[in-house]
């Protein structure tokens, strides 16, 4: 016996399944009568889209053979372009992560032959963090995996259609930001 999700939208294809954030919605409205649910049908989403998304980083990340925190430090360093070198104070800030998380994901990955760690010129505390050609090729291989797949996800969208959603969250999420008076964005898809 087909479960109500399976069920045949008589034209031989599985029925679209229902949408359960209206449903949500339409419960509160009933049940508390002039309480706000638009946020419902925005905010839920985001928050399921972010699980879904976040989880699937993670599997093609374990795959990769890489955690979040290493993708993240590889990435800051690669994206900033030759000599692929960083101070630690800039990779924090870059990364939005305290001084003591730089320095054990600089650990993390020196230990994995992906960077090195030496001391900077001029002040005597600066810690200067370079990709190695080992964990050059490694970001090259993990980025294109990651980027490739999050792309399939949102392939459902019209280029035009991605565009504006992009455009859309840029402006919740500065709105947002200046709300709260938080203008932090933390890795995503890290615990």
């Amino acid at each position: 016996m087909a479960r109500e999700s399976e069920a045949d939208d008589g034209n031989g294809r599985p029925a679209a399944p229902a949408y359960p954030v209206a449903e949500i919605a339409a419960a509160w409205e009933r049940e508390r009568p002039g309480t706000p649910v638009s946020s419902i049908g925005i905010v839920t989403p985001i928050w399921q889209l972010a699980k879904l998304l976040g989880d699937d980083r993670r599997r093609v990340l374990a795959h990769a053979g890489m955690d979040p925190a290493t993708l993240d430090l590889l990435s800051v360093l690669r994206r900033s372009g030759a000599p692929y070198t960083l101070t630690t104070r800039e990779l924090g800030r870059r990364s939005l992560i305290t001084a003591g998380a730089v320095s054990q994901r600089v650990t993390r990955a020196e230990r994995e032959g992906l960077v090195t760690r030496r001391p900077g010129e001029g002040r005597p505390r600066t810690v200067l963090v370079e990709l190695t050609p080992a964990g050059h090729e490694r970001i090259e291989a993990t980025v294109d995996r990651v980027l490739c797949r999050e792309a399939e996800l949102i392939d459902g969208l019209t280029p035009e259609q991605q565009e504006q959603l992009a455009g859309l969250l840029r402006i919740l999420l500065q709105d947002t930001q200046r709300k709260l008076g938080d203008d932090r964005i933390g890795q995503v898809g890290e615990d």
